[in-house]
């Protein structure tokens, strides 16, 4: 017998926050994450940087906290996890928060001058607000690794991101590495690969996979047509 399908009906958009300082100085948010803390109040990070977009200048995140995300006022406050330039950070890109062992856990990428080997970063906070970075990183890869999202299945812990098929470029991917205490990773397994290459973009960024019935749905948003997202379903 096969599985029944799995339908997604998009809801309406509405504007939930705009963090720029002014009308005259817009600032935009990107590959953001939402975490709500043990007190029910909501806290959102992601990247945030004047516009124009400039993906490579891009080196911190926002931070900024609301009761509800249903009209509640957001409180922008300031931001964390600057790249690191001491370290050959240039820029940072796509946090992703959980909440484990009476810790919050950010994970991110730290962009280099080499696009081969893009450092998959993790940080610890108890209040979400002061973030420590772990040193070494978790691991290095290519082109322009990014956009990691991290889950539980079982005992063991799964980290999905966005690579191509060598370092230095090739078809895009969804790669998963696994790990038992969030800070060794294992070797990665190509997760789903898609038949266009090349470098940047691509058809595999931002990848989210959820639990659906007895099967799992992966996310990826399609870099040439910004506004389309692809799913994918694994058993």
């Amino acid at each position: 017998m096969s599985a029944a399908p799995v339908r997604l009906l998009p809801g309406a958009k509405r504007r939930l926050l705009d963090a720029s300082p002014s009308a005259e100085e817009p600032w935009y948010i990107n590959d953001h994450t939402l975490i709500r803390a043990a007190d029910g109040i909501w806290h959102v990070f992601g990247i945030w940087h004047p516009e124009p977009a400039d993906p490579l200048g891009e080196d911190r995140f926002l931070h900024a906290t609301a009761a509800d995300l249903e009209g509640a006022p957001w409180t922008v406050h300031d931001p964390v996890l600057h790249a690191r330039p001491e370290i050959g950070e240039t820029h940072v890109w796509a946090p992703h928060v959980i909440a484990h062992e009476d810790l919050y856990w950010m994970f991110y990428a730290g962009g280099t001058a080499d696009h081969t080997a893009y450092r998959m970063t993790v940080a610890t906070s108890a209040d979400l607000f002061t973030w420590t970075p772990h040193e070494p990183a978790l691991f290095t890869d290519g082109f322009d690794a990014r956009d990691p999202m991290v889950l539980r299945d079982g005992q063991r812990w799964l980290l999905y991101y966005t690579r191509t098929s060598a370092p230095d470029g090739g078809f895009h991917e969804v790669a998963v590495r696994t790990s038992e205490d969030l800070l060794t990773w294992s070797e990665p397994v190509v997760a789903y690969r898609s038949t266009a290459s090349g470098t940047v973009g691509g058809p595999t960024e931002s990848p989210f996979v959820i639990r659906a019935g007895e099967r799992w749905v992966l996310f990826v948003c399609d870099s040439d047509q910004y506004d389309r997202t692809l799913a994918c379903c694994s058993s």
